[in-house]
């Protein structure tokens, strides 16, 4: 290439750049703090006397026992955390921590799984193309998800699919407590393996509980946090 060649392809590179958008300036985020101990529970988004396989017996004593008993001890230990001072022993401020972040962890979890029922379980919309383009397949997620689901069956934990902030896609998750969490990751779709959100209606059997979820997966509210954590 020329000397004159090199100054035009430069002079176009110039004006190609110009036409491109400016990218977005990023934007501090807007803090909306929730004073120690002030958490609320969110009601039941769905009539659960109208729910397939999951009955308004269970989905009650799950949501009002565990759920806001979560939000109970949560706020208490925040209350707690509140009382810190430079003096606190070590050993009291770790076990704080460590309380906080299971009740934190289980109060935001239970918000995401009673949120996705409710619906008529058929996947549809972008979500629904989003875990095919990651997975594969809609088979290949929904095998993954019940393989994981069936290997806490019997004891205790959550299964997750997750958003991940590091990698930009979609993960499933599964923990065996509410401490174990993805890093950065923003949960879409959760589904508690703990036994009590399935023994008063199925005792053991597990995978008949993992069909009535699936059965009453609301697509439309997946759609609406995944569209939300896409804006």
């Amino acid at each position: 290439m020329n000397r004159r060649h090199a100054i035009g392809a430069l002079a176009g590179a110039s004006v190609a750049t110009a036409l491109l958008p400016k990218a977005a300036e990023a934007k501090a985020p807007v803090l909306t703090p929730v004073a120690p101990g002030a958490h609320r529970v969110t009601p039941l988004p769905f009539d659960p006397a109208k729910l397939r396989g999951l009955s308004e017996k269970l989905l009650t004593s799950h949501h009002a026992n565990n759920y806001a008993g979560a939000i109970k001890n949560l706020n208490a230990v925040e209350l707690a955390l509140d009382k810190i001072t430079a003096d606190t022993p070590g050993f009291q401020v770790n076990a704080l921590r460590e309380r906080e972040l299971t009740y934190a962890n289980s109060a935001l979890l239970h918000e995401r799984y009673f949120e996705i029922l409710g619906g008529d379980g058929k996947p549809a919309g972008d979500f629904a193309k989003a875990l095919t383009t990651q997975f594969g397949s809609a088979a290949k997620w929904e095998m993954l998800l019940r393989a994981t689901a069936m290997s806490l069956g019997g004891g205790s934990g959550w299964v997750v699919i997750a958003y991940s902030e590091r990698t930009h896609d979609l993960r499933i998750v599964g923990s065996s407590g509410h401490a174990q969490t993805l890093a950065a990751g923003m949960p879409i779709l959760a589904l508690d393996m703990f036994e009590h959100a399935y023994a008063l209606d199925y005792g053991a059997g597990h995978a008949k509980y993992i069909d009535a979820v699936f059965a009453n997966l609301d697509w439309a509210a997946l759609d609406k946090r995944w569209r939300g954590l896409k804006a």
